[in-house]
């Protein structure tokens, strides 16, 4: 990469967090990391004595977040690139789902991701430079059942990039929404939170999918540390992409989504420009 920057990723503690600040570290970056607890800040920090730097936060903690980003330019220095990848899924039948679990969703996939913008912005704006990385997923294209509130999330936040990426661009300041597929990360493992079932009708719509998804768990097509790979390549790119799919199975389905949107609104045409004034 041209030159050393200074990277702010949220969530180095595991999956594409861990994974993005390992492969920046070792192409000679700095990384200040946000972990949850004290030893999972000396955890990260031991990646390297210069180079990573670990700051306790929770992205929920939102009246925490502007201080510490300032914090971060004050001590460490510009934050070149924010990465947002503090995330996690959630599953559960809509209608078995509590609000509360949709809350908690959106608190942590979309307000925190938000709130960590809304910090580096006025740094970002003032040096008319940086670039903002939203880590979202196939999910903020496709849907499945079993995944509505993550999916909801995962929409949110691609709109939100795309619209900020207009209103930042004349700014000199790049968005990027990277929506992986199915990664070897611990997304349907360990950090999955579940709804319990609760309503049999769901039952042979759901079971499939929640078994398909455990088996394959481990076992995914994608490697996080080529993701590393293909996200440091989109921050060094001269014209960064506003949207970047990562993975051969996000490719295929979103494609698919697309080409039966278009089939969709193809046939249901005449009715879309009959209510013309």
């Amino acid at each position: 990469m041209s030159s050393s920057k200074t990277l702010l990723i949220t969530g180095v503690s595991s999956g594409f967090g861990r994974a993005l600040a390992q492969e920046a570290l070792a192409m000679g970056h700095q990384v200040v990391g946000t972990v949850r607890s004290a030893e999972a800040r000396r955890d990260f920090e031991s990646l390297s004595a210069s180079g990573a730097i670990g700051r306790i936060l929770d992205v929920t903690d939102f009246d925490a977040i502007d201080g510490v980003v300032a914090e971060i330019e004050t001590s460490v220095g510009p934050i070149d690139v924010l990465v947002n990848n503090a995330g996690y899924g959630h599953e559960g039948i809509l209608e078995e789902s509590p609000l509360s679990e949709m809350r908690r969703q959106f608190d942590v996939n979309v307000f925190g991701a938000v709130a960590m913008i809304k910090a580096v912005l006025p740094f970002m704006r003032t040096r008319r430079r940086g670039h903002i990385l939203n880590i979202t997923s196939m999910g903020g294209y496709i849907t499945m059942p079993g995944i509505a509130y993550y999916c909801g999330s995962k929409f949110a936040l691609e709109g939100m990039s795309e619209a900020l990426a207009k209103e930042v661009k004349p700014f000199g300041i790049a968005v990027t929404a990277v929506a992986p597929g199915s990664f070897r990360t611990d997304w349907a493992g360990r950090s999955m939170k579940r709804t319990p079932r609760s309503i049999a009708d769901y039952d042979q719509t759901f079971d499939p999918v929640r078994q398909a998804r455990e088996e394959k768990s481990g076992k995914q097509l994608g490697d996080p540390r080529k993701a590393a790979r293909a996200m440091l390549a989109a921050i060094d790119a001269a014209n960064p992409p506003v949207h970047l799919l990562l993975g051969s199975d996000a490719l295929a389905l979103v494609r698919g989504k697309l080409s039966s949107l278009e089939d969709e609104i193809r046939a249901w045409e005449s009715v879309t420009v009959s209510t013309d004034g």
